[in-house]
């Protein structure tokens, strides 16, 4: 046969391998990673002191992000600033703790942030209290803080295995 220029020009283009097209490989990758970076944060582990020794509990839900007040048999920190000593509590008489009810005042005044905001704004508070802290220190605290506004109150308990 003859090479012709038809022939030629057939060659060519048969030649020619088609390109990947990443465009589409990097779009999908990048929503993965976005996607995992969004949900890595959601499960949150309160992490517990070493002074503070919590109750065991069968616990079903997550824990949220939330004010913390930790109550030690030394002192009760609110966010992690001691406010109050715990033997003040058992000694003292009424219902309200006014050094509490003070710091989260303050907390609600000083909001720096979009996730304080998130975490002030939603009322919410967790306790997490020594397991030979009296509960009449712990309704006191309760007290409070539902004075204080903040309506929602979880203790916060070590996770044991589901008994079935």
């Amino acid at each position: 046969m003859r090479n012709t220029r038809r022939l030629k020009r057939m060659g060519r283009n048969r030649k020619k391998v088609p390109g990947l097209n990443l465009t589409s490989l990097m779009d999908v990758f990048t929503i993965l990673v976005f996607f995992l970076l969004v949900n890595s944060s959601a499960s949150e582990v309160l992490e517990t002191p070493k002074q503070i020794t919590l109750p065991d509990s069968v616990v079903e839900a997550k824990p949220r992000e939330t004010v913390v007040i930790m109550v030690s048999p030394e002192a009760v920190l609110v966010q992690g600033e001691a406010v109050v000593g715990t033997p003040e509590l058992l000694t003292g008489q009424g219902e309200r703790i006014e050094a509490i009810a003070d710091r989260l005042e303050l907390l609600e005044r000083n909001i720096i942030g979009f996730s304080t905001r998130t975490i002030v704004d939603g009322k919410e508070v967790t306790i997490l209290a020594d397991r030979t802290i009296p509960f009449s220190v712990l309704k006191k605290i309760m007290s409070t803080c539902t004075g204080a506004g903040y309506g929602k109150i979880s203790l916060a308990v070590i996770q044991k295995g589901s008994q079935s």
